[in-house]
């Protein structure tokens, strides 16, 4: 069958050609279909057990989805007439914003007062260029006082304050968190133009969201072209041959469109994460075609034709190509074992990307060869000097080079477990960029991002104005506010306390919770019909008045900070709640459970390609004892690199928990072509082990080196990206591969040697 194959590609090159531009181009005509997920809730699937309580609690109580402007006056002082100006301006602005549903600042905070007993409510500034410096002394008493407002719209020095939009986000157009930035953007160029005393930083989870976007449009526009160029320059200085180059560039984009266009068909949509799939098919696109171009180019420098030269080629590396294209193939499949289904996405794009960059290989790639002008150097013999170089080194020294690199492996590989699960969903972006810099000045000056939504249910219909349930809002509330952690806490028993000092002729003394269901139910009944459009009590009480919702916003935390934090708050409340349900959500909390699920989920994924991948190469090498020792070289590599991760950093993210994974059908590629090549020599030559290692080293070592300087330099460019998480993996991936690199050329034939020893020369 393979014979066969090899005899149609080679000499129907055309027919071949016309086959794979069929199958291309009605694959690559779904690209149009594509689509594009930037919301961070695209890392939950749907049973995603902390987003569904999420999602219930915004369902209740709607969604928090914000666009916060920050606000810094230079001059250090919130509470002047031309700040406060502007702050009613900005706030004004705001509501114009696209599916902006409330704004809050400090300016259209409604405060209560009384007048006998009249309940007086307002906005807090009306007229500021008419304050005078008593007044606004005043105001700022009043709003560094506030609970509900202190470390959520006004620091406590009163040198930062915070205008929040609440948007209802339909998530029906992936450019809704595009749109909703450049509209903030615009409006933060507008006021910072008539107001050079102001400057506005730019938070949000909307922000966050279109950062999700930006951060993956900017990886493909920059990244990609220089990917290719090194692709293309490495190609260039070792197959010698413009010919060879540009078929290798037409065979990358067809596999790149060809995965694609099957996502696109079935109406997928990429994520950010996903997002650079073509840039990973890209390099390993690569490696196939390095192999059958140096050995078919090296049997044409021999003087064979090309259509000989070429049937040569796809004999010698049909194998090996097979199984490093399958190896890889279930290395990236075992990303599916991840609980974020970007992660699922990327796997089995990539998977798709691999499988059809090796069907063009053994077709498109000989049948274009064939047909394409070739220019070569005829030689007697093949010259592998640096090769020999490496290979004489090696094998000189192989007892040597097998105890140094064992105890170099082991010791690095000790230092792997010392590594942490921690993730902080901020820091997924680095300070370049304007999301991760506005949201570090708001962490450092006022309450953060961060934050816990308590929903709390009473079971019964106005239960939250019982005195019990309001007792028992103020002990948690005052509870939560000791914690060293918490920043802020916004719960209605405040607002409550309040109302009933203003009820009660603002006097001091009675800034206590009302003691009376009917009395606390009709405070809240004229407050909520004094209240303006857009700024009820809807967002912290749900429609029947059985339950309340309690933010808790935090300090810059760590994901292993967030679960210590939810732990100490759950075990507080099976202390003190009774019979009342209460759940914990918020998004930051969401990726602290994903990122601890995933590295569970990635070591069962890792483990099953492992014994599938050794199994495999077993029944390929028809040998159990070369099948186990393809396993040294193939696991040592995870384990250095997060060893030396641990050294250098030690804190896994969501991230790097799929790197093994990813990684395992990778470096597989380097150990499967050596030993294909080392047991050619042995079975089909006759050559004893060491003149099969460097028969092996002449005729696969360059393209071991080209495969995996491409891989290296291609994940390496992925540290130039300014979202992290892509960053980090590409820096794990390049260190993996490089590992794999050095013991496959410097470990794996020192013990192939030992393993055969009785078969050594003397």
């Amino acid at each position: 069958m393979q014979n066969k194959l090899n005899k149609f590609v080679t000499e129907s090159p055309w027919w071949t050609l016309l086959f794979t531009l069929i199958i291309v181009v009605t694959l690559g005509y779904g690209l149009q279909f594509l689509g594009f997920k930037n919301d961070y809730q695209t890392y939950f699937s749907k049973e995603n057990p902390q987003l569904q309580t999420f999602q219930d609690i915004q369902n209740t109580y709607n969604k928090t989805d914000n666009v916060m402007f920050v606000v810094e006056p230079l001059d250090g002082k919130v509470f002047s007439p031309k700040t406060l100006a502007t702050i009613m301006e900005l706030t004004k602005i705001s509501w114009s914003m696209s599916y902006a549903s409330r704004v809050d600042s400090i300016t259209n905070y409604q405060h209560t007062t009384a007048n006998a007993d009249e309940l007086i409510v307002a906005d807090l500034v009306s007229q500021p260029a008419q304050l005078n410096p008593n007044q606004l002394e005043s105001l700022q008493q009043i709003a560094t006082q506030e609970p509900t407002l202190v470390n959520r719209l006004i620091s406590t020095s009163a040198h930062v304050t915070g205008v929040n939009v609440t948007l209802q986000l339909p998530n029906i157009k992936p450019d809704e968190p595009m749109l909703i930035a450049a509209e903030a953007r615009k409006i933060a160029a507008t006021i910072e133009a008539s107001n050079p005393n102001i400057k506005l930083h730019i938070t949000g989870l909307a922000m966050l969201n279109n950062a999700f976007a930006e951060a993956s449009l900017n990886d493909n526009k920059t990244l990609f072209p220089i990917v290719y160029a090194i692709i293309v320059i490495t190609l260039l200085i070792t197959l010698r041959s413009f010919s060879a180059i540009f078929s290798v560039v037409i065979l990358i984009l067809a596999a790149i469109a060809s995965a694609l266009g099957i996502v696109g068909w079935q109406k997928l949509a990429l994520n950010p994460t996903s997002a650079i799939s073509p840039l990973i098919i890209l390099t390993m696109a690569v490696a196939d075609c390095v192999h059958i171009l140096v050995t078919f180019l090296h049997h044409l420098r021999l003087g064979e034709a090309k259509i000989e030269a070429m049937q040569t080629s796809l004999k010698i590396n049909f194998q090996p190509i097979l199984l490093t294209s399958l190896t890889t193939v279930i290395g990236f499949l075992s990303m599916n074992f991840s609980d974020a289904p970007p992660f699922r996405d990327l796997g089995n794009i990539v998977a798709l990307g691999v499988t059809f960059a090796w069907l063009l290989s053994i077709t498109f790639l000989p049948a274009i060869m064939v047909l394409m002008p070739i220019k070569v150097r005829p030689q007697v013999k093949s010259k592998s000097s640096i090769m020999r170089i490496i290979a004489g080194f090696t094998i000189r020294n192989r007892k040597s080079l097998l105890i140094i690199n064992g105890i170099i492996v082991i010791a690095l590989g000790s230092f792997a477990p010392t590594n942490s699960l921690n993730d902080e969903f901020v820091k997924y972006f680095d300070t370049t960029t304007e999301f991760r810099q506005a949201t570090d000045f708001l962490n450092a000056n006022m309450g953060g991002l961060y934050n816990l939504e308590l929903a709390i249910e009473t079971g019964t219909d106005g239960g939250i104005s019982q005195p019990e349930f309001l007792n028992f809002l103020q002990k948690l509330g005052d509870w939560l506010s000791l914690q060293p952690e918490v920043v802020h806490v916004n719960t209605m028993a405040d607002t409550f306390k309040r109302l009933n000092k203003n009820l009660h002729a603002d006097d001091p003394a009675w800034y206590k919770l009302p003691q009376q269901t009917d009395l606390a139910a009709q405070y809240l009944l004229l407050y909520e019909m004094s209240l303006p459009y857009g700024l009820d009590l809807n967002d912290q009480i749900n429609i029947n008045k059985s339950g309340i919702r309690i933010i808790v916003s935090l300090q810059d935390m760590s994901s292993n900070e967030i679960l210590a934090t939810e732990a100490k708050i759950k075990s507080w409340l099976q202390q003190h709640s009774g019979n009342l349900q209460i759940d914990i959500a918020s998004p930051v909390l969401m990726f602290a459970y994903i990122g601890k699920r995933n590295v569970i989920r990635m070591i069962v994924g890792t483990l099953l390609a492992l014994i599938l991948i050794s199994v495999i190469l077993m029944f390929a090498f028809k040998s159990v004892k070369f099948g186990l020792i393809s396993l040294i070289p193939n696991l040592a590599p995870a384990a250095v690199a997060f060893g030396i991760w641990g050294l250098i950093n030690g804190q896994i993210g969501l991230g790097l928990s799929v790197v093994t994974g990813m990684t395992l059908g990778i470096v597989v590629d380097d150990t499967v072509h050596f030993m294909s090549k080392y047991r050619w020599a042995r079975n089909q030559q006759g050559l004893d082990p060491i003149d099969a290692v460097y028969y092996a080293f002449s005729t696969v070592g360059m393209a071991l080196w080209v495969t995996s300087i491409v891989l290296i330099s291609g994940f390496l460019i992925l540290t130039a990206s300014s979202f992290v998480m892509n960053k980090e993996m590409g820096v794990m991936t390049a260190i993996t591969i490089a590992t794999a690199l050095w013991l496959d050329l410097l470990l794996l034939p020192p013990l192939l040697i030992y393993m055969e020893k009785k078969q050594c020369k003397n």
